[in-house]
């Protein structure tokens, strides 16, 4: 898949993926304005052109903006170098929603009609936490 920014001076470069999942955790929401609609891309993600300004958004994890536009270009988990991208980077991909993390901090204003996986935040620390 390729996608880029809003002024087009980093541009990005992923493996396929169809299969689209929602964060709709308090960082996620602030950062992106509503749920964050994540491609979990793996290690395999190109930038070309501009680097990526990056932000240490936790002791696991740093995001990813383009400093011309500030379009959100990933959450980047450190621990396993896995890229999460938001899928509007890519305009031309028919994606699948498929899961929904942090459903437990969802807000109660806004709704999705699609039955989809859904996770608490609990959960998914439990899911991806390393073993003890």
């Amino acid at each position: 898949m390729k996608g880029n920014c809003l002024c087009g001076k980093i541009e990005v470069e992923t493996p396929d993926n169809t299969d689209l999942g929602l964060c709709h955790c308090s960082m996620c929401r602030r950062w992106s304005g509503g749920p964050m609609f994540a491609v979990h891309c793996g290690s395999d993600v190109s930038f070309t052109g501009d680097a990526p300004t990056r932000y240490q958004s936790s002791d696991w994890a740093e995001r990813g903006f383009c400093s011309n536009c500030g379009t959100h270009l990933f959450y980047h988990l450190l621990p396993n170098n896995e890229y999460i991208l938001p899928a509007g980077l890519f305009q031309d991909q028919d994606f699948q929603l498929s899961n929904e993390i942090f459903i437990d901090e969802k807000p109660e204003f806004y709704e999705f009609s699609n039955q989809t996986t859904k996770l608490t935040g609990q959960q998914v620390f439990e899911q991806f936490a390393p073993d003890s």
